[in-house]
């Protein structure tokens, strides 16, 4: 059971873009996807708003995204989003196992 975790980062025009690039450009992004658990953390950016970034941050189980909470990252986070002024709205995913399987009639590969 993975959980995916979407973040929308946003403020004041060019402020979230800058943020990720920090993230990336840092290391905290390598660090990130080396912890334990970690399947994917990426960043993407709207076609329609340069105040916008979404992070789309993916765990092999809670246990894994919980240890990533506690982790020190989280203050190196913290610090960047604090920065960069930026606001998070948050959906969580939790998958159901089925995998593109399920939708493989759907899927162009």
């Amino acid at each position: 059971m993975a959980i995916t975790v979407n973040i929308y980062y946003t403020g004041e025009p060019g402020r979230a873009a800058a943020f990720a690039r920090e993230m990336t450009e840092s290391g905290v992004v390598a660090d990130i996807r080396a912890e334990e658990g970690n399947l994917r953390y990426e960043y993407f950016f709207p076609m329609d708003g340069e105040d916008t970034v979404l992070l789309i941050d993916s765990w092999k189980d809670q246990a894994s995204l919980d240890a990533h909470h506690a982790s020190p990252m989280m203050g190196r986070i913290a610090a960047l989003r604090e920065k960069y002024d930026l606001h998070m709205r948050v959906e969580r995913y939790v998958s159901d196992g089925s995998g593109p399987a399920a939708d493989s009639r759907f899927i162009r590969a």
